[in-house]
């Protein structure tokens, strides 16, 4: 399976991107003056690729789970090329008698079999998962 992308430079470091199925995104070059950077998009693209992941398996297991967050961090060499050496997914998961036990594996089977992203940058990085589960107030 192929996939493809489309950068075009707006000004100053900012670009759009555009996927290949037709959804643009503004990226900027400059510390995420205007836009956030690519390496950020690197990060929220980890989080939305495993969030996907946990909330599916979640549901699959008939958790009444009512949201979803993931904190995502990271650590990034010195120098130049700044690439991550360290990422973190926290996952705090809401819901009504949410099971730790449902949330601990969707966590890992997220990290080690669904979430092609993080997967992916643990060819270069370490990344870690952690979570928390919460009851609505």
């Amino acid at each position: 399976m192929s996939m493809e992308a489309r950068v075009q430079w707006l000004s100053e470091q900012t670009f759009v991107a555009t996927s290949g199925s037709g959804h643009q995104v503004v990226l900027d070059g400059n510390q995420g003056k205007h836009a956030p950077s690519p390496m950020e998009m690197v990060l929220m693209a980890a989080g939305s690729c495993a969030s996907v992941d946990v909330v599916s398996i979640l549901q699959k297991a008939r958790q009444a789970v009512t949201a979803c967050e993931v904190r995502v961090s990271a650590e990034r060499a010195q120098g130049t090329p700044a690439v991550f050496t360290a990422i973190n997914l926290h996952f705090i998961v809401t819901g009504q008698d949410v099971a730790e036990s449902h949330v601990e594996r969707a966590v890992r089977l997220s990290a080690d079999k669904y979430c092609s992203v993080s997967i992916m940058l643990g060819h270069c990085a370490k990344v870690s998962h952690s979570f928390e589960v919460k009851t609505p107030d």
